[in-house]
C-alpha cells in the first residue's frame, strides 16, 4: 500500500457509507489527491472488514489499458475476485470507461460490491449517474488542499509568509515533493493546467479552436472576482479579434467548470429572493493553477483573497452565491442546511470608507445570520454592531465555522 497523509475531512465524509449499498463517487480537479484518497479509503474498508476483498483500477495506469467499455471492465472484475463472496471495487477515472455506469449499475444490483470510484468530470458523472442510478449513490467532491492542510503536508508554520505561498502557490498536494519556489512549481502547474486543458476539455468537447478556449480561459483569469456575462466576454475577445458568439462562450464556460478548473458563482437578489440568470463570477478552484496561467500581480490580492475565502466555504460544505441589495453587494451568502452565513472580504479595514461599505452591506441585510468581515489586517477588531471582523488565516485555520 503506498504511503498518503490522510485527508481527514474527506474521511469523515465518506466513512458514513462505507459498506453501504450506496455507490461511492469522488469527483474533482485532477491531481488534487483522489487517488490516494482511495488508498485510504481502502484501509478504512479493510480495517472494518478484514475479509473483504480488494479490486483497485486506476485508467490512468496503461495495465488497465484493456478496459475500455463497461463490459469489459464486468469482466475484468468478476474473473478477479471469488464469486459469492462480498468485494470491495475502487475505480479510478472511470470517466474514461464507455458506458461507465452501466457497469456501475450492474455491480450495485447483484449485491455483492462495495463500489468506490473516481472521476474528473463533473457532468459526465453527474448527468449519467443521476439519470441510471437516481437515489443509488453518494457524491463527494475533493478540493485541492485547504490552507490548514498545506500547512501540514509541507510542515509549516500559520505565518503570514507561509500563507503568501499558499495564495501564490495554491495547494495541489504534489507539491510537498517540490521546492517551493517559482520556477519549480510553476513549471509542474503550467503542466497540469495542459493535461487538464487537452485531456479533459478539449479531447473530450472534441473542441477545434483550442487557441479561442486558451484565450478565454486568460480572460478568466485575468477577471476573477468581477461580475460579467456572455456577451461581456464575447464583446472582449471581438475587440482583441477573436470572434465568438454568446453560446459557444457559454458552452465553453460550462467546459471549464465540468473540468473543475474554474466554479462559478450566481447571484442573489436579496430583496427579489431569487437566483439572477445573468452576472456571474468567476474563481478557480486553484489559485496555483491560475498564477500558471497568467502571473502572479500584487494588485489582484482583494480578488485572490475572495477566492480563498470561497475556497474554504466550498470545501466546509456550503453552497455560495454573490448577494445583491439594490446597488450593494455582499461578496458570499453561504448556506448549509438551515445555517447562513454572510461574508465580506476586504485586504484591509484601515480605510474608514472602506469600513463604512463593507459593514454597512453585511448591516443592511436586516436578518439575525451570522455575519463576518474577513481580513488580510494582523490585529482585526473583534466585533462592530454584532459582526465579526476575522483575520483570513484565523479563519481558515480557526475552528469558527461549522
Amino acid at each position: 500500500m503506498k504511503k498518503y497523509i490522510r485527508r481527514e475531512m474527506y474521511e469523515a465524509k465518506i466513512r458514513p457509507f462505507i459498506g453501504k449499498d450506496l455507490i461511492k463517487v469522488i469527483v474533482g480537479q485532477r491531481r488534487t489527491g483522489k487517488s490516494y484518497f482511495l488508498f485510504q479509503v481502502m484501509d478504512l474498508v479493510q480495517q472494518l472488514n478484514p475479509d473483504i476483498q480488494i479490486l483497485y483500477i486506476n485508467k490512468e495506469d496503461l495495465a488497465f489499458d484493456s478496459i475500455k467499455t463497461y463490459a469489459d471492465l464486468v469482466s475484468f472484475a468478476e474473473s478477479n475476485v471469488t464469486k459469492g463472496k462480498k468485494a470491495a471495487i475502487f475505480i479510478d477515472e472511470i470517466q474514461d470507461i464507455e458506458d461507465f455506469e452501466k457497469a456501475l449499475r450492474h455491480f450495485h444490483t447483484s449485491g455483492m460490491w462495495d463500489i468506490y470510484c473516481t472521476g474528473s468530470n463533473a457532468k459526465l458523472l453527474s448527468g449519467e449517474l443521476s439519470t441510471y442510478l437516481t437515489g443509488r449513490y453518494v457524491e463527494i467532491t475533493m478540493y485541492s488542499l485547504s490552507y490548514p492542510e498545506f500547512l501540514v503536508f509541507n510542515r509549516l508554520e500559520n505565518t503570514p509568509e507561509n500563507f503568501n505561498k499558499y495564495l501564490r502557490f495554491g495547494g495541489l498536494p504534489y507539491l510537498v515533493n517540490l521546492t517551493l519556489n517559482e520556477n519549480v512549481v510553476f513549471e509542474y502547474l503550467r503542466n497540469i493546467y495542459t493535461t487538464i486543458l487537452y485531456k479533459d476539455i478539449i479531447t473530450r468537447y472534441n473542441i477545434r479552436n483550442a487557441a479561442f478556449l486558451e484565450r478565454l480561459v486568460i480572460f478568466i483569469a485575468d477577471n476573477i472576482g468581477n461580475v460579467f456575462s456572455a456577451k461581456k466576454i464575447t464583446d472582449y475577445l471581438k475587440s482583441q479579434n477573436i470572434k465568438s458568439s454568446n453560446n459557444i462562450v457559454l458552452d465553453y464556460l460550462n467546459y471549464l467548470q465540468n473540468a473543475y478548473l474554474i466554479a462559478k458563482i450566481s447571484r442573489n437578489d436579496l430583496k427579489g429572493k431569487r437566483i439572477l440568470e445573468i452576472g456571474e463570477k468567476y474563481y478557480f478552484h486553484d489559485t496555483g493553477l491560475r498564477h500558471a496561467i497568467i502571473s502572479y500581480k500584487p494588485g489582484d490580492i482583494n480578488q485572490l483573497l475572495e477566492n480563498i475565502v470561497l475556497l474554504h466555504m466550498l470545501i466546509h460544505g456550503y453552497s455560495v452565491t454573490i448577494g445583491k441589495l439594490g446597488d450593494k453587494e455582499i461578496d458570499f451568502i453561504c448556506d448549509k442546511n438551515s445555517n447562513r452565513i454572510y461574508i465580506q472580504v476586504t485586504l484591509s479595514l484601515a480605510d474608514e470608507n472602506v469600513r463604512t461599505r463593507e459593514y454597512g452591506n453585511l448591516l443592511e441585510t436586516g436578518d439575525n445570520f451570522r455575519k463576518i468581515v474577513v481580513t488580510a489586517d494582523e490585529y482585526a477588531l473583534d466585533t462592530y454592531k454584532g459582526i465579526e471582523t476575522i483575520n483570513i488565516r484565523e479563519f481558515l485555520t480557526g475552528t469558527k465555522i461549522p
